[in-house]
């Protein structure tokens, strides 16, 4: 099943957050997921057993350097970015 998630991780006690959110994402990236990064949050996509797995592993790396609060929302009733320009490229061929 392909579920979409909306997460924001939130590195504390730190100055630089980017270099731990910049590590978060590389990870979930190589991995395979679709990865669409925000100013307030990340949105990615894909296999529901591989997207949690890749949450786990990527905020256990993070969180063995500095502590954090992961946020994440996921839904199966979302449909992927993907899925969703196929739909668009469709409707504009017809």
């Amino acid at each position: 099943m392909n579920v979409q998630a909306e997460v924001s991780l939130y590195p504390l006690r730190t100055v630089a957050v980017g270099p731990a959110v910049e590590e978060f994402v590389a990870r979930l990236r190589r991995v395979g997921l679709e990865v669409e990064v925000g100013t307030m949050s990340t949105r990615i996509g894909g296999e529901c057993t591989k997207l949690f797995a890749a949450l786990a592993e990527s905020f256990a790396a993070v969180a063995g350097d500095c502590q954090a609060v992961l946020i994440a929302k996921v839904s199966n009733a979302c449909p992927v970015r993907a899925q969703q320009d196929k739909e668009e490229n469709d409707a504009k061929s017809t």
